[in-house]
């Protein structure tokens, strides 16, 4: 499992995800450049989903839903905030309502993800800051590691194929 650590903090307000990948670090950047790859690996395995807008350059935004088995839809956006690629970009991300506006009553973070290559293998470090305490906690309550790591997961066989 390319997954090797989860740590969250509320006094920092931080969910810190840790993976490995045997690929190089252009091969994960791609997974999340390309809109059809990250429809493969951004939802859960059982919440697949479909992004609708894709732009990852700074000021960009990306917008998506997810689709739980009973066929409900989940929206959600990125709000891009910088890009370095392929090393990592930061984004702001929330939940949408079915016209991909923010809703205004759940949790916002702002997120960084980071990719480093050790001899052809790419560690990728998640961080997520949480505006308060109380929306990492309404997150962590609603599953969201055990769906990042289910979604995180599934890049291992994304890059294979």
């Amino acid at each position: 499992m390319p997954v090797t650590d989860v740590s969250h903090d509320l006094d920092t307000r931080t969910l810190t995800i840790t993976a490995e990948f045997a690929a190089p670090r252009e091969r994960i950047w791609q997974v999340y450049a390309d809109p059809r790859q990250l429809e493969k690996i951004w939802g859960p395995p059982t919440y697949p989903a479909t992004v609708v807008e894709h732009s990852l350059a700074p000021g960009g935004r990306v917008t998506y839903f997810m689709t739980s088995p009973e066929g409900e839809k989940f929206a959600g956006y990125w709000e891009i905030v910088a890009v370095d690629e392929p090393t990592g970009f930061s984004f702001k991300d929330g939940f949408a309502d079915e016209n991909y506006n923010p809703v205004p009553t759940m949790p916002v973070s702002t997120n960084t993800y980071t990719f480093t290559e050790t001899a052809g293998r790419t560690t990728a470090v998640y961080v997520s800051v949480y505006d308060s305490a109380e929306g990492l906690q309404k997150v962590l309550d609603m599953g969201v590691v055990e769906g990042a790591t289910g979604a995180i997961n599934q890049i291992d066989g994304l890059v294979a194929s």
